[in-house]
């Protein structure tokens, strides 16, 4: 199972462009409503989840979790128990983490991050602590995703999608949406 986080102002793309590429893999895809089920983004775009966090007890069957970023979206998330859990239970058990645009500085804050590469929304390199910052608009180190911005919502989609399935599958999803 995926589960994609949404706190209160959340980042649109970044949360339903990778969303839509996991299911379109046809990927187990949780979408857990921080605080209830219904969550506005950052401009009032309200999104039903699938589960609000009460409702989820356990992330034992997680494979991966997916933060996506936007203000206060990222503080929210990063003020979330469920989450501060998910993000432990990953790291202990060695699964994938992806964090997009602000997010990757919920984990950098955490000290997670320390000793990889890692990519995030230019002004919040300083909140990655001990990582490697690059360039790149999507950055794969160990078991951690993360990517630039919203700009790169789609590619960052394609690449948990090249992680959990395969990288024809990837090509594949991309080429039947016309993605160069």
């Amino acid at each position: 199972m995926i589960y994609l986080f949404l706190a209160e102002g959340f980042e649109e793309l970044e949360a339903i462009a990778p969303a839509d590429c996991l299911r379109r893999a046809g990927l187990d895809l949780c979408l857990v409503g921080i605080g209830g089920r219904n969550v506005k983004s950052c401009r009032g775009i309200e999104i039903v989840c699938d589960y609000a966090d009460s409702e989820v007890f356990s992330y034992q069957d997680a494979e991966m979790i997916v933060l996506p970023g936007g203000m206060p979206g990222t503080l929210n998330l990063e003020k979330s128990e469920t989450v501060q859990s998910a993000v432990d239970f990953c790291v202990q058990s060695g699964k994938y983490i992806a964090a997009i645009c602000a997010a990757p500085s919920v984990l950098g804050r955490k000290g997670v991050l320390k000793g990889h590469k890692a990519v995030c929304y230019p002004g919040f390199e300083d909140q990655l602590q001990g990582a490697e910052i690059t360039g790149e608009s999507v950055c794969v180190s160990g078991k951690f995703i993360t990517a630039k911005s919203a700009g790169a919502a789609l590619e960052f989609g394609l690449e948990l999608v090249r992680i959990m399935c395969s990288k024809t599958k990837s090509e594949n999803i991309a080429g039947a949406m016309y993605v160069k």
